[in-house]
């Protein structure tokens, strides 16, 4: 070790010794191995260095952006020429001349060069550098059931506990009056006064409160979230701001082209934070997007971030929801949903008498850290209630690639006397825009024409209005299917829309499709289950 009067104070820093271009090298490669730089870690392949955030904001609305408070860096030469500044002694020896004409040796500290540093950082091995698997917000479950609480990085996980708020230790086993407590907190007061169109959306809604807690251990994708209303001032961005504030958030703007919302969420992993939400979606927008489809059921999310020529990946560890009044799910979204419904059943719902809410003022409290550290303990207490009980599975539930999480939560809730969980389920696919429309086409095309086969150039034709004195009139009734841009297909792509859509049942009624005896032609006909 060296001491290094910086001028003001006397460090005890690690020493390189550095000389040529090689043998520098060398010996840097094997000084970050060796841990020479503090807080640095290994992250697909490159070292990266976690560091507090300068400049955060002691308290935001619930509406805007909550990062952590630790981000981490990937080294750059310039990055690292900093922390080689900061924490090591580099230096070469050289020699000078003594009074005798002798050489004496000396030592010089140096930089390295620019070139010399990209040549250190481009290996993709670092050998005994521990590895940084995600930045956290709040406190999570291990795989072995144990919790992750203390700050700080978890050799076990190789995740970095950066908590927004300071979280006083949580009993690895609660008393029975603590876990009372903590259910009487979140359900008769912090929860209490939202007007939940019905139990199970007070119940989805906890289990995603308590998601990210859980992710480490149940290894589960996570499905999309939707949380809206059928008034504004409902409460729903209170609600997302609930998770935003314990986990950290990042707030978007809703973005209708695929490709826009594709660069929003590639560049949104680039944030330190648990939850991604896109607030206040137009009255009635169709959330149906091939790209969020991908998204919440890839455990590694692929692209090539803007302005970069390679493709990255990330782990896929976020929470994302989005909010809106009378919002609709359409395609292989509403699957992939989970619905949280507000009504309050009154025509200006922001005029309700706060004083007498179990939380006054909820939108301000929320924001407050000594707060977010209430919600947090009390839903830290009974997940680990659970756990203790041996953390049983709700095994009757099922909802495709997300079954493991549908079990986890539902018997966490459960467990707790919890009731509704995903029962609203047929309710989201009554707002699948999709599935509305070709099952309104659908049985109007079988109530026309029965079981008969028709081309589509056929069926095009049946679709156009009749001139009846003047007047046009549809005998479909509004009910033939259109493009996304509203207008009704031509025969060629009327074939390919239905083509699409043979063999899945839409309701009660499903398409068939032949080729035609000549085979030169494809024919259709509807279905119906009569069971």
């Amino acid at each position: 070790m060296a001491n290094v009067d910086d001028g003001e104070r006397t460090e005890v820093m690690p020493r390189v010794k550095v000389g040529g271009g090689p043998e520098t090298i060398r010996a840097l490669s094997a000084a970050f191995t060796d841990g020479v730089l503090p807080d640095t870690y290994v992250a697909g392949g490159d070292l990266v260095h976690t560091e507090q955030v300068s400049g955060g904001l002691a308290s935001v609305a619930a509406d805007e952006d909550a990062p952590l408070p630790i981000a981490a860096t990937v080294l750059n030469p310039a990055t690292t020429a900093g922390l080689l500044a900061k924490h090591v002694y580099v230096y070469r020896v050289k020699f000078r001349k003594k009074e005798d004409g002798s050489l004496e040796p000396y030592e010089e500290e140096c930089t390295p060069s620019q070139s010399t540093l990209a040549s250190v950082l481009a290996s993709k091995t670092w050998p005994q550098v521990p590895p940084l698997r995600g930045i956290i917000g709040a406190p999570v479950l291990r795989r072995d059931g144990t919790l992750l609480q203390t700050p700080g990085y978890d050799p076990a996980t190789g995740l970095f506990l950066a908590s927004r708020v300071d979280l006083p230790p949580v009993p690895e086993q609660p008393t029975a009056e603590q876990v009372a407590e903590a259910r009487s907190f979140l359900l008769d007061r912090f929860l209490r006064d939202f007007p939940w169109a019905s139990d199970a959306d007070r119940a989805n809604y906890i289990a995603l409160l308590a998601t990210p807690i859980l992710r480490p251990y149940t290894r589960s994708l996570t499905p999309f979230a939707l949380i809206d209303a059928t008034m504004p001032a409902s409460g729903k961005t209170i609600l997302t701001g609930g998770p935003g504030m314990l986990y950290g958030q990042k707030v978007l703007i809703w973005a209708d082209a695929e490709e826009e919302l594709r660069k929003q969420i590639t560049a949104v992993f680039t944030d330190q934070v648990g939850v991604v939400i896109w607030d206040n979606l137009p009255e009635g927008t169709v959330i149906d997007s091939a790209t969020l489809a991908a998204l919440v059921t890839t455990g590694v999310w692929s692209d090539r971030p803007l302005g970069t020529s390679r493709s990255a990946s990330t782990v896929n560890d976020r929470l994302w929801l989005c909010t809106g009044n009378n919002l609709q799910v359409g395609g292989d979204m509403a699957s992939r949903t989970v619905r949280v419904h507000l009504d309050p059943d009154m025509p200006r719902p922001e005029n309700r008498d706060q004083s007498k809410f179990g939380i006054p003022a909820l939108d301000q409290w929320i924001t407050q850290p000594a707060n977010q550290m209430t919600v947090m303990r009390h839903l830290l207490v009974l997940v680990l209630d659970w756990t203790r009980a041996g953390a049983n599975r709700a095994a009757g539930l099922a909802m495709r690639q997300f079954t493991p999480w549908a079990q986890a939560l539902g018997g966490l809730l459960a467990h707790h006397g919890i009731d509704g969980f995903l029962t609203n389920m047929a309710a989201v696919r009554d707002v699948d825009e999709d599935e509305t429309r070709w099952r309104g086409f659908l049985t109007c095309w079988h109530d026309r024409h029965g079981d008969k086969e028709l081309t589509a150039a056929e069926l095009r034709a049946d679709g156009e209005p009749d001139l009846l004195n003047g007047m046009h009139l549809d005998r479909w009734d509004g009910q033939f299917i259109t493009t996304n841009s509203g207008r009704l297909p031509n025969p060629n792509h009327l074939g390919k829309m239905l083509t699409g859509q043979a063999g899945r049942w839409r309701g009660d009624y499903v398409i068939r499709k032949r080729l035609s005896d000549r085979g030169d032609r494809a024919m259709f006909k509807v279905e119906r289950n009569a069971t």
